[in-house]
């Protein structure tokens, strides 16, 4: 699969080939979950604070709508499970805020919305970084 350069800087990458729902693949229009979720993030963020890219497959399929939240020199997280819908998007959208002004990428449990709680599945270290 080639890859595609894009800005570096803070961005919400969006598995865009995600299912709709346990049950079905896509909705009845024929539209894929991630791609629903991806418009739903575009029309709840303001163009010029970050950006919504599309990837084809995250490899997280047990746990659609899936998206990677990155920024350079911060911590990376993969969050999934998500309805493709308004809420979801504003709940992604106001957690990647607090990340975002974060310095290192760590957002205190206590300012996450509801709407992220049991949907991160994993954590990204940047380059040439871990945790202590």
């Amino acid at each position: 699969m080639p890859m595609r350069k894009v800005e570096e800087g803070a961005s919400i990458v969006v598995c865009s080939t995600c299912r709709f729902s346990q049950e079905e693949r896509e909705d009845e229009e024929g539209r894929r979950g991630g791609a629903l979720l991806m418009e739903e993030l575009q029309a709840v963020v303001p163009e010029a604070d970050f950006s919504v890219q599309p990837m084809p497959c995250l490899f997280a399929c047990s746990r659609f709508c899936t998206v990677h939240l990155r920024a350079p020199g911060k911590v990376g997280y993969v969050l999934g499970g998500f309805a493709p819908d308004k809420e979801a998007a504003e709940a992604i959208a106001a957690f990647f805020e607090r990340y975002r002004n974060s310095e290192e990428g760590v957002v205190p449990f206590r300012d996450w919305p509801e709407g992220v709680k049991g949907h991160f599945i994993v954590r990204v270290p940047p380059s040439g970084f871990v945790t202590e």
